[in-house]
């Protein structure tokens, strides 16, 4: 059974833990967080050790695998200090999205997890859906011929005014990895910003890119909208066929070119996705599963690499905005860096 430990345990991280007991396959043997009030209750809760100071809990515990699920500027701000600690030390570790708010500290985290051979992922849950690994699928076996457009929606209400580029930072890695999911490298990007009245953030985004295929694709976010609202749309098309998902998890169907017969994948309310949390459990789940398995750290599925890559195009994005619309070229993540 692997020994799991959660860094941050407030919200997010507190989903973290709960996974990690319901896994057959996982022990959560302690918890961390700043706040020892916060950690010591968790712990109560769970029956586990209960830390303030990570170096600490790393040299008292036998652990396999730790999360990441501090706080911080733009959600990931707090990020790089506790991962660096848990790949120094050897261990897998598994970290919110974003990897880290600055590209920098996101290079370095992808670039020490490959020098020291350890298994580094990122919690971008939107992918681990049945309806993204059908479309993933019909992609795979040619059923949508050559990819010529993906187009992605991704919007919800989120009043924080952390920074001026917080939207964009904290939600769409999400978007991106879906993107890059199905299109692979984004090669050039284009981006257009708004701020809502009242908000002094870029808090919708339309951001035009350039697949490296050659297919091309767009993104409408914003943090303006109502959370009563279907939050996410996804557009796949190929010159053989396309595909929509609807709502992250609740439709799918694919449109054959030569064809009216549809494929339609359904949420059932008995089989199906139960709740959107649950998205994070399939995340945790599979990330375990490749740890139990031995999967070589180059092969995890929403890596580091994966995402750095889309902070990498994020980045891009604000600079297009910053110089009023300009074409950017996307700074490549070469795979050769994770071993």
């Amino acid at each position: 059974m692997l020994k799991a430990a959660v860094v941050g345990v407030n919200n997010i991280g507190r989903i973290h833990c709960q996974n990690y007991v319901m896994n057959p396959d996982t022990e959560l043997v302690c918890v961390c967080d700043l706040d020892e009030e916060r950690a010591r209750s968790i712990a109560n809760q769970y029956g586990v050790m209960a830390y303030t100071d990570m170096q600490t809990m790393l040299h008292n515990e036998e652990i396999d695998i730790v999360s990441i699920a501090t706080a911080g500027e733009e959600n990931g701000g707090h990020h790089y200090a506790p991962a660096i600690m848990a790949i120094e030390a050897g261990k897998d570790v598994l970290v919110e999205k974003p990897i880290s708010n600055h590209i920098g500290e996101a290079r370095e985290m992808v670039r020490l997890a490959a020098e020291k051979n350890v298994r580094l992922a990122c919690n971008l849950n939107h992918r681990f859906v049945p309806s993204a690994y059908k479309g993933r699928e019909l992609i795979d076996k040619g059923a949508l011929g050559t990819l010529l457009f993906i187009n992605m929606k991704l919007a919800i209400k989120n009043q924080k005014e952390m920074t001026p580029w917080f939207h964009l930072r904290a939600l769409h890695p999400h978007s991106i990895d879906v993107m890059r999911y199905f299109g692979g490298d984004i090669q050039r990007v284009q981006a257009f910003l708004t701020q809502a009245p009242g908000r002094t953030s870029w808090s919708t985004a339309s951001i035009n890119l350039e697949f490296s295929s050659g297919a091309v694709g767009h993104l409408t976010g914003s943090y303006d909208m109502s959370m009563r609202h279907p939050i996410e749309h996804c557009e796949v098309a190929g010159d053989k066929g396309r595909f929509i998902i609807d709502n992250v998890y609740e439709n799918f169907t694919f449109y054959p070119h030569e064809s009216d017969e549809l494929v339609v994948l359904r949420n059932s309310i008995m089989t199906g996705v139960g709740s959107f949390h649950e998205t994070f459990k399939n995340r945790l789940d599979h990330f375990i599963s490749q740890v139990k398995g031995g999967v070589d750290p180059s092969q995890v599925d929403a890596s580091g690499y994966d995402a750095l890559a889309c902070q990498e195009v994020i980045e891009a994005a604000i600079r297009s905005h910053r110089e009023n619309g300009a074409v950017i070229e996307v700074p490549p993540v070469k795979k050769t860096v994770v071993k």
